[in-house]
């Protein structure tokens, strides 16, 4: 959390005090704290007792996903003054979103959904700092982003990117609020780590079995003919986008949350209803990294100068972890044909593995780890998946070492926005 708040912010002090009679002078900071400048765009807000402006001014947040909830929480980050919001997707605007996204005009066909609601924030609050991302939360956006914010907001589709939201946010302590919508029911869920319960630690049997169904026989990705078209009324993304955002002004302010907890509406019934989730001590998201060592090195440096620079940390052999398995190639073993890949198995469709030569299903050859006298060390480490301004996990014989991309970090951005062209 940020610093003490500067001299200018006001609040309404308390009616008593537990020393006896108020003085002049705290009765003059009363008297001043009364004044309504309607100058500031914020002054309705500055009378709630415990509002701090400049903690928000200085805050940062990450939201992912830039639909219908997304374009309701940016909306009102924006309102409240959020000082800066990295905001992810890596959609375009189309027609079906226009009845449900309070930031989307019919002109926006085909743009880049974060960057045309990064547009509509600054017009709705030009002091606020928006930076729009098109890229693919789990292979574009560095784990350095999400050490760096001091909460992530997710207004996701699907099961695969809350998990690994879930489980970045764990690796770097930092609190995350779910929501997701149907029809007109809805759920949000705050997660602070370490302590309280995670997103995967409701997941149960069947949705594991869900998330394999995403990919085939040989491990790659299905087509989602209806990914995201989820039937949802434009209400309910209202309704839940405003409790995520109050949520975040809670944790943002010091606010005790109920953390762990899943707050669910049932809009037929207009009920209401709080539901502990239960807390697994063999969770795999509850992995925490240490503080990382950073590195003057970006993502186009190649595997083996990583390497090497680990190397002063840790002894040998080294290989480095590839949190995002990659698919070097594919190969027919009926007729021999191979195809490169370098890709990281989530952006590998299963079409990708029929053979051009004779038709038959291709085998994908998958790397998960890249060691220090493999031919991969020369390749850059954008090449190999790890995409700017990333935490990567070094291992040895007998310890792991976790180093941050520092290089990257005043170019990420830049990559981020235009990640989703280079696929």
């Amino acid at each position: 959390m940020q610093g003490d708040d500067g001299a200018a912010e006001r609040q309404l002090p308390p009616r008593t005090t537990d020393h006896g009679p108020r003085t002049k002078g705290q009765m003059d900071e009363d008297a001043e704290s009364l004044v309504i400048d309607d100058l500031d765009r914020y002054n309705r807000l500055r009378l709630i007792s415990w509002w701090r402006q400049e903690r928000l001014r200085a805050a940062r947040v990450l939201v992912v996903g830039a639909g219908a909830l997304g374009n309701e929480v940016v909306k009102n980050l924006a309102l409240v003054g959020l000082g800066t919001t990295y905001l992810i997707d890596y959609d375009v605007v189309e027609p079906s979103n226009l009845s449900r996204s309070v930031l989307f005009r019919s002109q926006d066909g085909g743009r880049s959904k974060a960057e045309v609601a990064a547009q509509r924030a600054r017009e709705l609050n030009p002091e606020i700092t928006i930076i729009p991302l098109h890229g693919d939360v789990i292979t574009d956006l560095g784990l350095g982003l999400f050490a760096e914010v001091d909460l992530v907001i997710g207004c996701l589709d699907n099961r695969e990117a809350r998990l690994w939201v879930n489980r970045q946010c764990w690796k770097v302590n930092t609190p995350w609020i779910d929501a997701g919508i149907q029809e007109i029911q809805g759920v949000v869920k705050v997660f602070v780590p370490p302590d309280s319960a995670c997103y995967e630690c409701a997941m149960t049997e069947r949705d594991y079995q869900l998330l394999n169904f995403h990919y085939s026989c040989p491990m790659l990705r299905r087509e989602e003919i209806l990914a995201g078209k989820v039937p949802t009324a434009p209400t309910i993304a209202s309704m839940m986008a405003a409790l995520q955002v109050q949520e975040a002004l809670k944790l943002l302010h010091g606010l005790p949350v109920a953390a762990g907890n899943a707050l669910v509406y049932n809009g037929v019934a207009n009920q209401f209803y709080s539901t502990r989730l239960p807390f697994r001590e063999d969770c795999l998201s509850h992995e925490t990294y240490p503080e990382p060592v950073e590195l003057a090195l970006g993502h186009q440096a190649p595997v083996s100068e990583l390497l090497k620079a680990a190397g002063a940390h840790l002894g040998g052999p080294l290989h480095l972890v590839l949190d995002r398995e990659l698919v070097l190639a594919v190969d027919c073993p009926r007729c021999g044909w191979r195809g490169e890949v370098m890709r990281p198995r989530v952006k590998v469709q299963a079409g990708a593995a029929s053979c051009p030569k004779c038709r038959e299903s291709a085998r994908p050859e998958l790397a998960s780890a890249i060691e220090e006298s493999s031919p991969m060390a020369r390749e850059p480490l954008g090449r190999v998946g790890i995409p700017p301004y990333d935490i990567v996990r070094v291992d040895g014989p007998a310890d792991s070492g976790f180093f941050l991309l520092g290089a990257d970090r005043d170019s990420w951005t830049r990559h981020g926005e235009t990640a989703g062209e280079r696929r």
